[in-house]
C-alpha cells in the first residue's frame, strides 16, 4: 500500500489561521456588500464539518471493502511515481467534476449535498459545512479503482481535491490572474456555484480546475453579486435538521405521490421536479346536448338562472348555479425551495 501523507490532517493548522485572518479582515476593513460572518452559522458550519468527520470514518468502512475487492479484481495496476500522482489527481478531479454535478441534478443525492449549499454566508468556515451521508459518492470513483489507482491514492487525490477547495469559499479576493481564472477554481467561479439566483444555478462544479465545466458547458462567469443559499433557505442551525432536512422532504414528497411514476421522479429527477398539473376536464360541445323533442321549451343555460325574468323577480333560487366543473386540483410539486437554483426548484 502507498505511503502518503494525510493532507487533511496537516491542513488543520492552516484551515485555523485562515479563518481568523478572514474574520480579523471583516473586523478591521468591514465589507456592506459582502455577508461576513454570523456566529451560530458559523458555528453550525463547523459542527457540520466535525460531525462529517465521525461518518465519514463509518462510511469509509463499507466503501474501503468494496474499492479494495475491485482494485484485487484487476489486473491492472498504476505505480504512485512523482509523475504519476499529478496524473491520478487530473483523474480524481474529472470524476469530481461528475460527481459534484450528479450530486446537484439527482434529489436523492441532492439530499446529501445540499447541506453545504444551506448557508446564507460565505466564508471559510462554509467550506466545513460538509454532509453526513457521503455514501452516494464513491460510485463515481469507481471507473479509476478499475483502471488500477489504489484506494489509498484515491483517498489521497480526494483529500487533496477537498483542502484546494477550501480558500475559494470567501468574498475577500476578488478575481485572480486572468490566465489562473481560465484554469483553475478560484473564489469568483465558487461564489457563482453558491448563489441561489437565476443565472447561477448549477453552474461551475468544478473542483481544482474549472476547465471542466468550459469543456462540458456548465460555465458562467461572475458577472452580478450572488445571493448565497436555497432558493428557499432552512431557518435552522440544529446540525441533525441541516443533515437531514431533505431527506425529511423526499419521504413526505413519496408519501404524497399518487403514482409509482411520480414516486420515482421524486427522488430520481431534478430537486424542483414535479408532475404536470391535471388535464381539465373538457366542457361538453352543443353536439353532445340532447336533441329536443318538436314543442319542448328549450332548458335555461346556467347564466340564465340568474337573469330575471320580465315581471316576475328571480328565478326561484337565484344566483350563480353552483356545482359548476372545477379548475384542476392543485397537484404538490414537493418542497422544491430547498434546492439551490436551476432545478424547477447549486462541495
Amino acid at each position: 500500500m502507498p505511503n502518503l501523507p494525510d493532507v487533511v490532517l496537516w491542513s488543520v493548522p492552516a484551515f485555523v489561521l485562515l479563518t481568523v485572518v478572514e474574520m480579523v479582515s471583516y473586523r478591521l476593513h468591514p465589507d456592506d456588500d459582502a455577508e461576513g460572518y454570523e456566529a451560530k452559522d458559523a458555528a453550525t458550519s463547523v459542527g457540520m464539518g466535525l460531525g462529517s468527520l465521525v461518518f465519514d470514518f463509518v462510511w469509509k468502512i463499507p466503501i474501503l471493502a468494496i474499492y479494495t475487492a475491485l482494485y484485487e479484481l484487476t489486473p491492472l495496476r498504476v505505480p504512485v511515481l512523482w509523475w504519476t500522482v499529478p496524473l491520478m489527481l487530473l483523474g480524481q478531479d474529472f470524476f469530481y467534476y461528475w460527481s459534484h454535478r450528479g450530486h446537484h441534478v439527482i434529489r436523492l443525492l441532492w439530499a446529501c449535498h445540499v447541506v453545504h449549499h444551506s448557508s446564507r454566508k460565505f466564508n471559510l468556515t462554509t467550506a466545513l459545512r460538509q454532509p453526513w451521508t457521503s455514501l452516494t459518492v464513491w460510485p463515481f470513483y469507481v471507473p479509476l479503482v478499475v483502471a488500477g489507482v489504489h484506494p489509498a491514492a484515491l483517498a489521497f487525490c480526494s483529500s487533496a481535491n477537498l483542502v484546494y477547495q477550501f480558500w475559494i469559499h470567501t468574498e475577500r479576493i476578488d478575481k485572480m490572474p486572468r490566465w489562473f481564472e481560465f484554469v483553475f477554481n478560484t473564489p469568483s467561479h465558487h461564489r457563482v456555484h453558491h448563489a441561489s439566483q437565476g443565472g447561477y444555478l448549477d453552474r461551475n462544479f468544478g473542483g481544482i480546475l474549472i476547465v471542466w465545466d468550459r469543456l462540458f458547458g456548465s460555465f458562467v462567469a461572475e458577472t452580478e453579486r450572488p445571493r448565497y443559499g436555497l432558493t428557499k433557505n432552512i431557518t435552522t442551525y440544529n446540525l441533525f435538521k441541516v443533515a437531514t432536512h431533505e431527506y425529511v422532504a423526499i419521504a413526505m414528497d413519496l408519501r404524497a405521490a399518487r403514482s409509482w411514476r411520480e414516486r420515482a421522479g421524486r427522488v430520481f429527477r431534478g430537486p424542483g421536479w414535479g408532475p404536470g398539473p391535471a388535464a381539465p376536464t373538457p366542457a361538453p360541445s352543443p353536439a353532445d346536448a340532447p336533441a329536443l323533442s318538436p314543442g319542448a321549451a328549450p332548458v335555461p343555460s346556467p347564466a340564465d338562472a340568474t337573469t330575471p325574468v320580465s315581471g316576475s323577480g328571480p328565478v326561484s333560487g337565484g344566483g350563480p348555479v353552483s356545482g359548476g366543473t372545477p379548475g384542476p386540483a392543485a397537484v404538490p410539486v414537493g418542497d422544491a425551495g430547498t434546492t439551490p437554483a436551476g432545478k424547477s426548484s447549486p462541495a
